[in-house]
């Protein structure tokens, strides 16, 4: 009898499906994303397993004895890091960072590294990236060193994994995961089974040990995380570390956290010496902000637990010849169309032949859609050469198809805000106007549709 080879799959590395035969498309959507990989034969193993159970006796226990983890956080030493993360670090939780090459994934870390190991102890820093060389010339430059910061160049999870078990760390760092591999597995280091294999295996030795621990992920050319999609549910934590390159400012969103909120975002900026962290980020945003401008709008964002001032800034210009150009940057380019069109079909705006472009100032990319009206009318005061009536007015509230305005959340505290920033009125939907319970000492103004909204905030 023929002796049968390695069984082989076909796996998408967008999403984790395994396919008998290649595919073009994958379920997900993605092209040209199955690569081929081995899989081992599991049925030894799956026998072993069995038989071990029989002598395995599981207990359930009740909630009540099970003692919770939030009074064990441990402070990094980065305080907008802790907010992101809900307080701190919890001891053996597993977070995944990820971002763009060179957006400062390993300066935080080392920066994290270096002040847990001031006051907690022994921190291991595994780099399958850097050499030890490369690492200390960072921490140099950012004030990272510590006597208790030690650093592992290595690739391989078996021996990363004794280094960890016999150096008992109290933080550990893999950067990156994509380059970590597994002997027992036959695929290349940052394929589907490997990523996906040794973050499982990474989460079972922290979970045992009690040790909190990051692992740093690539991210694909459209910015989402790379690699299949059940390592983001394997992980207590997904971060995201986003900023544009040539911009001062980065920001630490939390897109999962099983021990905090998940739209918390930690305010940084680069700097010669590290990620210097922002306290007041609404003033950072604001300090070059082009007020009485045409074009120009101030808004807000509910960030968490924090309300943020952003400014949308707008140019209509005659379009070329072929189609009209619509572009932004920070903003929603399908949102985008969508309010041109409500524009032009509600208040009788022409854009069809003039290119649009809208840019939320500062690098910043907002959540939510509480932003959309003042996207509209930093479009109406471009295309009308009519500024702001008033500077000081912040405008605020949810563009519908219809051309209503739907009403947002946490106007108050962003009131309360916008009043420290020296602004004394809001342009708010009407639904929020009525049930508003804020600080008296701002005026505000509220509007049922989009056209209403336009011509109380525009100069006439």
């Amino acid at each position: 009898m023929a002796k049968k080879g390695p069984k082989t799959v076909f796996v998408c590395s967008e999403c984790g499906y395994e396919s008998p035969k290649w595919m073009g498309q994958c379920i997900c959507g993605a092209w040209n994303t199955f690569t081929e990989e081995r899989v081992a034969d599991t049925s030894a193993s799956s026998a072993l397993s069995s038989k071990n159970r029989e002598h395995r006796i599981v207990k359930p226990a009740p909630i009540r004895d099970i003692v919770s983890g939030e009074t064990e956080r441990m402070d990094t030493g980065i305080g907008e890091l802790n907010r992101v993360l809900g307080g701190g670090l919890i001891k053996g939780s597993l977070t995944l960072i990820s971002g763009e090459p060179g957006i400062g994934k390993s300066t935080i870390l080392l920066q994290a590294a270096a002040g847990i190991a001031r006051k907690y102890g022994r921190v291991l820093y595994v780099s399958g990236e850097e050499s030890g060389e490369q690492i200390r010339l960072r921490a140099d430059r950012i004030g990272g060193l510590s006597d208790d910061l030690y650093l592992l160049s290595e690739t391989e999870l078996e021996l990363i994994l004794d280094a960890v078990a016999e150096f008992k760390p109290v933080f550990l760092i893999i950067d990156s995961i994509q380059t970590v591999y597994s002997s027992q597995l036959t695929s290349a280091a940052g394929s589907v089974s490997q990523v996906r294999a040794c973050t499982a295996e990474i989460m079972r030795v922290v979970k045992q040990a009690g040790i909190p621990a990051f692992i740093v992920a690539h991210v694909t050319k459209s910015g989402d995380l790379a690699g299949p999609k059940i390592v983001e549910h394997l992980v207590d934590t997904v971060l995201n570390f986003s900023g544009e390159r040539n911009h001062g400012f980065r920001i630490l969103r939390s897109y999962k956290n099983r021990f905090g909120n998940t739209s918390e975002i930690g305010a940084f900026e680069m700097s010669s010496e590290g990620l210097r962290e922002i306290a007041d980020l609404s003033a950072s945003v604001l300090e070059e902000t082009s007020r009485g401008a045409e074009g120009s709008v101030v808004t807000a964002v509910y960030e968490g637990s924090r309300p943020l001032l952003l400014e949308v800034q707008a140019l209509v210009s005659p379009s070329g010849v072929g189609f009209a150009r619509r572009s932004s940057i920070g903003f929603d380019p399908g949102r985008l169309n969508m309010i041109i069109a409500v524009l032009e079909k509600r208040t009788g705006l022409k854009l069809m032949s003039s290119d649009v472009y809208v840019n939320v100032a500062g690098g910043i990319r907002p959540e939510g859609t509480s932003i959309d009206l003042a996207v509209a009318a930093a479009i109406s005061s471009a295309a009308l050469g009519r500024p702001m009536a008033d500077p000081r007015t912040i405008v605020l509230g949810e563009i519908g198809l219809t051309g209503e305005l739907r009403g947002i959340s946490q106007p108050e505290r962003i009131a309360s805000e916008a009043a420290r920033m020296g602004f004394t009125k809001i342009l708010m939907p009407e639904k929020n106007r009525i049930r508003w319970s804020g600080p008296e000492n701002i005026e505000i103004i509220g509007a049922k549709d989009l056209r209403e909204a336009v011509n109380k905030v525009l100069q006439h």
